[in-house]
């Protein structure tokens, strides 16, 4: 035994002198002694404190630390650190995207001291590595970018780990059972980090809900909004305040606003809406003008500020558009009672009102708070039948109110003349270096029970953009009411797409034999145009706009103007959507306060209400994408026995992506599968390359494929490769 000690004391602690530097460095602004630094390395025998009391001394005689006191040390730092956010990467390492670095900063896994994904680090950057890319060490964690995680539990004995769902989570996290809230082997549930000790591999963490068994529907549909902290229902509080509101039209209230009940006025919504926000009214004046109102629900009405109904309409921002259900921003007794503009019902609205010529130019505007009548509802397609058939007969299934007038004509006559203007001014829009986003979206015809049955894609056709381009006109025309008074206001703005992802999307669709022109913004706005319209209707039509998408900066809510890039206006708001957007409330409370003389606002406090509503925004989105590629899984699910073309989507080095012509869903070919041949990933022609074959699978390929696997809890398919269309025939 004495022996033992001897040789172990002798050999002594390895890479002392680097673990103390990195205890220093970690801790820079506290000082150490050598007792302190022994309980960190787990240390208490008098030669190790010995050897940590020279390794001191010699770390401030070469001027690396330094003793600010008597036997307590502090780092010199020498290093620059920086601040950036963590993306994770597959087996734990990841990127950190900083404003201070042109290039992504790769962070192995060893480096990431305990960083999560989306996490704001502090970091340094300390050599190149293979083909010269910048290399870093996290330092601190900032911040947090999330606490709360969905994931399946394990039980044992004496504890739990939680592991969660995707991919970007590495770690599993570990749960004393005095903590599990009585979840079961195998539930799914959400929890929340407390703690992360410091030598443990693994987060601590405690179990806020049981959301229930994997695989089940509502389980997975409350899993997803759990996943981004959005709530799936009203606090009870909330729910009772909004139920004793005054929903009542009153004179009182009609006498302070302008009265345009008498005009005619109409919606045009999908047809299976459940809340009507906004109207168009349109009457022929004498002088031969047209007096259109873009008539909005006067939300803000109800909405008063410092309520416990407006503190959670802030808190949640947005609607939330699941596949199979809607989670609204406000409670139903607003959003589909007292502030839709259901027809034959009179309502409060805000409204922009304009005088417009036959050729679409604006001769006068007005805004401010009105009471409306809302004498039809149309479905989308009630009036596209009316505009495609130039007919001025309404359809049997609008509900009209029988006023004295030829009713259906002279609604019919308005859809027509409201179509006519609003062409006009889609084509001035795209002339000025507009671009024409009509991405197909995926729908889903779901049974009693949400199950998908069927899949449709939803198109734009005239009787959108009608709505759109009005709508368009009221978001920017308030807007540049406030924005030439140099007042604050909350924008959407769209900053110019970035020179680099321009080039990558050349690089792809030049695959497909389009070419872009990045001469000025004028002509990169036309060749964005051209590609979108000439992929039309193509097998990679879906491919190509979706990366002309990402090719784009992202829209954002802001109080500092830059205007709007892909609308091409110099000013843009939120100002049609309040039922279901808080940014439009926003915007409705500070023109109705310009309106009535009011100072400019705080611009800071604004400012942070724009941030909150961009990221609960982005969250909202990423819950609406991830509901609809766990409908697509569970509609795959069906069709396993049958083969699909699809176009190939994206190329890895460990597979291929594959989206089906048919239905959109997308699938990944993993190479290990792809057993006819050895396969190399080729990254400058997006493609894999079979070693003996030469056979090649390249982005906007056409294959076969069949389902191999359907996985609901970690929203994800594979496909077996069949081949290529024909090769088999």
């Amino acid at each position: 035994m004495t022996k033992k000690k001897k040789r172990k004391s002798k050999k002594g602690i390895s890479n002392l002198t680097n673990t103390i530097l990195s205890i220093l460095k970690k801790d820079r602004n506290q000082s150490f002694n050598y007792k302190q630094i022994a309980a960190k390395l787990g240390v208490n025998d008098a030669s190790s404190r010995n050897q940590i009391i020279k390794t001191l001394a010699k770390l401030a005689a070469k001027q690396e630390i330094e003793q600010i006191d008597r036997g307590k040390y502090k780092a010199i730092i020498n290093t620059e650190y920086h601040i950036g956010i963590m993306d994770m990467a597959s087996r734990g390492s990841g990127y950190i995207i900083s404003d201070d670095f042109d290039e992504d900063i790769f962070i192995a896994s060893n480096n990431m001291n305990k960083a999560l994904d989306g996490d704001e680090v502090e970091f340094y950057a300390y050599k190149r590595r293979k083909r010269g890319k910048i290399e870093g060490e996290v330092t601190s964690i900032v911040k947090r970018a999330k606490t709360e995680y969905v994931g399946v539990i394990q039980i044992h004995k004496n504890y739990a780990f939680v592991i969660p769902d995707g991919n970007k989570m590495h770690t599993d996290i570990f749960v004393p059972i005095n903590k599990t809230n009585k979840a079961e082997e195998g539930d799914k549930v959400l929890v929340t980090l407390e703690d992360w000790p410091e030598k443990a591999d693994s987060p601590y963490g405690r179990v806020l809900k049981v959301l229930g068994k994997p695989g089940e529907h509502n389980t997975e549909i409350h899993s997803i909004l759990a996943e981004y902290g959005l709530p799936y229902e009203f606090p009870h509080e909330v729910e009772a305040y909004a139920n004793t509101l005054d929903t009542s039209i009153t004179k009182e209230e009609i006498a302070k606003r302008r009265d345009m009940r008498k005009d005619l006025t109409f919606t045009i919504d999908p047809k299976d809406a459940k809340d009507f926000d906004d109207a168009l009214s349109f009457t022929v004046l004498d002088d031969g003008l047209f007096e259109i109102g873009i008539h909005i629900a006067d939300v803000s009405h109800y909405l008063q500020e410092g309520t416990v109904l407006d503190d959670e309409a802030y808190e949640r921002a947005t609607s939330v558009y699941l596949v199979d259900r809607v989670v609204p921003m406000l409670p139903e007794i607003l959003s589909n009672g007292a502030c839709s503009l259901r027809p034959h019902e009179e309502k409060y609205t805000f409204s922009a009102v304009f005088k417009m010529n036959d050729k679409a130019e604006i001769k006068d505007q007005w805004f401010g708070r009105t009471v409306t009548y809302s004498d039809a509802r149309f479905a989308y397609e009630e009036a596209e039948s009316i505009i495609e058939t130039k007919s001025n007969t309404i359809p049997k299934d609008v509900s009209l109110t029988g006023k004295t007038y030829q009713a259906d004509q002279a609604i019919a006559d308005a859809v027509l003349k409201l179509d006519e203007l609003a062409k006009i001014m889609r084509r001035k829009r795209m002339s000025t270096g507009a671009i024409s986003f009509d991405k197909v979206e995926v729908k889903f015809n779901l049974d009693e029970d949400a199950n998908p049955v069927g899949v449709y894609f939803k198109t734009s056709k005239d009787a959108n953009k009608l709505i759109e381009e009005f709508m368009l006109l009221a978001n920017k025309k308030v807007a540049e009411f406030i924005g030439k008074q140099k007042k604050t206001f909350v924008y959407r703005v769209h900053d110019e797409p970035d020179d680099s992802k321009l080039a990558a999307l050349q690089n792809v669709v030049g695959r497909f034999g389009y070419k872009l022109n990045f001469k000025d913004r004028k002509s990169i706005s036309n060749s964005l145009n051209n590609l979108l319209k000439d992929v039309n209707g193509k097998k990679e039509q879906n491919l190509v706009d979706t990366l002309t998408i990402r090719s784009m900066s992202k829209a954002e809510y802001t109080t500092h103007n830059i205007g709007h890039y892909g609308l091409a206006f110099d000013y843009y708001s939120h100002f049609t959507s309040p039922i279901r957007r808080y940014p439009d409330v926003m915007a409705h409370r500070l023109l109705q306060h310009y309106l009535d003389g009011g100072k400019s606002v705080s611009e800071d406090i604004y400012e942070d209400k724009c941030n909150h509503s961009s990221t609960m925004e982005n969250l909202a989105t990423k819950a609406e994408r991830d509901s609809i590629k766990y409908m697509q899984i569970r509609f795959m699910e069906d069709h396993k026995d049958e083969e699909f073309v699809g176009v190939i989507s994206g190329v890895t080095d460990w597979g291929i992506y594959v989206e089906i012509i048919s239905n959109k869903c997308e699938g990944m070919v993993s190479t290990r599968d792809m057993t006819d041949d050895h396969y190399e990933f080729d990254e400058d022609h997006y493609a894999l390359i079979g070693k003996n074959s030469k056979t090649m699978y390249q982005l906007g390929d056409e294959v076969v494929v069949k389902v191999k696997n359907t996985d609901l809890v970690k929203k994800h398919l594979d496909f077996t490769l069949i081949g290529k269309p024909g090769e088999n025939s």
